[in-house]
């Protein structure tokens, strides 16, 4: 197995597509020395862009979250998340009625709609009947898993609705070899639950890197061969990026241990172009 150098790597490339739980950040905060790195990219002239299956917040929120940090090549229109296809589903299917939500009051704001009511799973009334015509999964926060999660069972047992999962991500990481669970291993566990089958939003779907390759052409004119994915897990941000023909990085810094990785790309075929330590090496 091959190391390279993210420094060396990147200089290929005039974009740079970036996951963020793992490869920037982790729930402590930023990574040491990211703002260097994205000065770096900076003076060389590549474009920094944040991928992410994070619905937890508007991309507003999530690109201040980076500025407050220092990192300043993340404007509200450089963050691109599954949370926006998500929406723009509910823009076209739904044009009235109520929308059950699991999350945040924060990941609602992707849902907020004119002519549609939300409510939180936490203050559905399972014995008062309401026009509802569809179920999001935003956030692992903002509700109580035992009792809202058993609510969200009889709720899909009662109503037939489509269910959409706005992250698809099943775990993200909390330190160097501990994980949390995230809104699609919650996903995973209520589709078993009800038989029914959900529509995922996020990596690896295709979808999601068709949008973000739409949405750059505003700062110019790209073709795949100029884009670098960058991620620390095989199953999504690296198997996304080779469906949709792009190359990618895997980073070690997240999901994805170096004791595992050889083993992890050998058992699942997912090959990324090239392995790096973390994007500050």
């Amino acid at each position: 197995m091959e190391i390279s150098s993210f420094k060396e790597i990147v200089k290929k490339y005039k974009v740079i597509f970036f996951d963020s739980y793992g490869v920037l950040r982790n729930y402590k905060g930023i990574f040491p020395n990211i703002p260097e790195m994205f000065t770096m990219l900076e003076s060389c002239g590549i474009k920094s862009f944040l991928l992410t299956n994070d619905a937890s917040r508007s991309p507003k929120e999530l690109a201040a979250k980076f500025q407050e940090s220092g990192i300043t090549a993340f404007s509200e229109d450089k963050v691109i998340s599954s949370g926006m296809l998500a929406r723009e589903y509910i823009c076209r299917k739904i044009s009235g009625g109520t929308i059950v939500y699991l999350g945040t009051e924060s990941s609602a704001q992707y849902i907020q709609i004119n002519g549609v009511k939300t409510i939180s799973i936490h203050d559905v009334d399972l014995d008062k009947n309401d026009d509802y015509q569809l179920l999001v999964l935003l956030d692992d926060e903002g509700y109580d898993w035992n009792r809202d999660l058993s609510k969200t069972v009889n709720l899909l047992r009662r109503y037939t609705m489509p269910i959409i999962v706005a992250n698809s991500d099943t775990t993200y990481p909390l330190s160097k070899d501990k994980v949390a669970i995230a809104t699609g291993g919650v996903a995973n566990l209520l589709e078993s639950l009800v038989q029914k089958v959900f529509i995922r939003f996020g990596k690896p779907d295709s979808q999601m890197y068709s949008f973000a390759f739409d949405h750059i052409q505003q700062f110019g004119s790209i073709e795949k061969k100029d884009i670098l994915m960058v991620g620390d897990t095989l199953q999504t941000d690296i198997l996304g990026g080779n469906k949709f023909g792009i190359d990618t990085c895997l980073v070690l810094s997240g999901n994805t241990l170096p004791k595992n990785v050889e083993l992890e790309i050998a058992s699942t075929g997912i090959i990324p172009n090239y392995i790096c330590n973390s994007v500050v090496s």
